[in-house]
Formats: structure tokens, sequence, C-alpha cells
């Protein structure tokens, strides 16, 4: 009986990992589709010495 118990916590453990990794591969897709432009967060930077802050 507890084999049995462990193997099905086993499994479970498996599939949970497989849609994890589905969901970050799809995260993964989105994210690549972003870069394809200008990063947001250098947008509007100039290159060389920046004005100061205060």
């Amino acid at each position: 009986m507890a084999k049995r118990d462990r193997e099905k916590s086993l499994q479970t453990k498996r599939k949970e990992k497989e849609e994890k990794r589905a969901q970050r591969k799809g995260e993964k897709d989105d994210r690549t589709s972003i870069q394809a432009g200008e990063d947001p967060d250098l947008e509007g930077l100039q290159w060389g010495p920046q004005p100061p802050l205060y």
C-alpha cells in the first residue's frame, strides 16, 4: 500500500513539473516577441554622459 501511494505521488509530481515546463515555455515565447523591438528600460537613454539627476 505504501509503495502504491509513493508511486502515485511521484506521478502527480511529474505531471505538475511537465505543466510548469509547458507554462514557462509559453512565457518564454512571449518574451522573445517583445525583445524584437527596443528595450523599454533603455528607451530614451543617450550615449555618453547623462545629465545630473538632481
